[in-house]
């Protein structure tokens, strides 16, 4: 298995459980509660370590009581967090309204927690990681982080993750080798299928892998030399929970690569195994095996 370094933001996350999504001015009663760490690379980390993998966190975590508790889960799943910045502060944490009725989820961030630094990621031994990635935030910083994760490593893959539009954005792409876009991102781009969004991003990484899920309609993926294919959804019978199903399909998709699969096979196990979150809550019983794909 690979050692995955995976960098980017940590926050917690308070759940509530509707029965719907409320109206604007209501009052609505949750039906159940749960407090979690969150954040999208740590959510992909611990579905990593889960799959058999050595990873570590990089991100920044306050020195309070939900920095600590943040940081215990993280042992608890098995990911490690001697590549994670403390500092003072509070921890970030995310308000989410998770509707019973739909699977969807509506998420309201406070963060006044300084971002994770390039300098702090500059002093971590890269060069002992098989594979490194990185959340498309914190733009200046992140170009910072990838430019000096390429100068320093040979051949380990650099994968990000473009899931919102920010000023700059462009600038890390063609400093990976593996893109995962975000359908959102797609369409605020004002594009309404994956396939012509992934030819017009091509330019901005010409060798590189570009993938984009596409919800209930699957996902689409270019290999190094623009070669398309396609995996169907795999939906649960019953949507539970869609919190943290992109963070699921990332994870699955650096498994897969990083396992050697072939990308048609690796698109496919994402496309399962975020099939397979939707209809759960949490990650906690998300991967009791290694997913087959076909």
């Amino acid at each position: 298995m690979a050692h995955i370094l995976l960098t980017g933001s940590a926050t917690l996350d308070i759940v509530n459980l509707v029965e719907r999504y409320p109206p604007e001015d209501s009052e609505t009663r949750a039906v159940g509660q749960r407090i979690t760490p969150g954040g999208n690379a740590l959510n992909a980390s611990r579905v990593l370590a889960a799959l058999g993998h050595r990873t570590d966190l990089c991100a920044a975590l306050a020195e309070d009581a939900d920095g600590d508790r943040i940081a215990a889960t993280l042992a608890d799943s098995g990911v490690g967090t001697d590549a994670c910045l403390r500092m003072p502060g509070r921890t970030p944490t995310s308000y989410i309204a998770s509707s019973l009725a739909t699977g969807s989820r509506t998420i309201v961030h406070h963060r006044d927690l300084p971002e994770l630094s390039a300098r702090h990621f500059e002093s971590l031994p890269l060069e002992r990681f098989d594979w490194i990635h990185f959340e498309g935030r914190n733009i200046e910083e992140t170009a910072r982080m990838m430019a000096a994760a390429r100068r320093r490593i040979t051949d380990q893959p650099i994968s990000l993750e473009v899931e919102k539009e920010r000023p700059g954005i462009e600038t890390l792409m063609g400093l990976a080798d593996v893109l995962v876009f975000s359908r959102h991102f797609a369409a605020a781009r004002g594009f309404d299928d994956a396939t012509t969004f992934l030819c017009e991003m091509r330019p901005h990484a010409p060798h590189a892998i570009l993938c984009c899920p596409w919800g209930e309609a699957g996902a689409w993926a270019q290999d190094h030399q623009g070669r398309a294919c396609r995996s169907p959804a795999f939906p649960p019978e019953r949507v539970i929970d869609t919190l943290g199903a992109g963070d699921t399909f990332n994870a699955g998709l650096i498994d897969g690569l990083a396992s050697g699969r072939t990308l048609p096979e690796a698109l496919e196990q994402a496309c399962r195994l975020a099939g397979r979150k939707v209809g759960m809550e949490g990650f906690e019983r998300l991967v009791i095996q290694a997913p087959c794909v076909g």
